[in-house]
């Protein structure tokens, strides 16, 4: 545990040996987020990580859900669909 003020605008410094131990460099963009009374600091790139890592399956799952319901050949809303819009969709190729 290590004890740091902060200065009258607000600003802290994070210790050295606690930047190393969590990669953060000169330049290193960071988020702070309230938790309740306890404050986060996490370089953006992880949360985007994290948030690109969250959506995969979601992304995954979208693919296959639009997938069966394309392939499912007994609706006929996307045959009138492929009927109506056959022209526009042959030009796109």
């Amino acid at each position: 545990m290590t004890i740091v003020k902060m200065s009258e605008k607000g600003q802290i410094a994070i210790p050295k040996c606690i930047r190393e131990e969590a990669g953060l460099d000169k330049g290193d963009e960071l988020i702070i987020l309230l938790k309740g009374k306890k404050i986060l600091i996490e370089k953006t790139e992880k949360i985007a990580k994290g948030i690109e890592d969250d959506f995969k399956d979601i992304y995954l799952l979208g693919q296959k859900s639009l997938k069966e319901v394309w392939d499912n050949h007994s609706d006929a809303y996307w045959d009138k669909y492929y009927k109506k819009n056959k022209c526009k969709l042959n030009k796109k190729k």
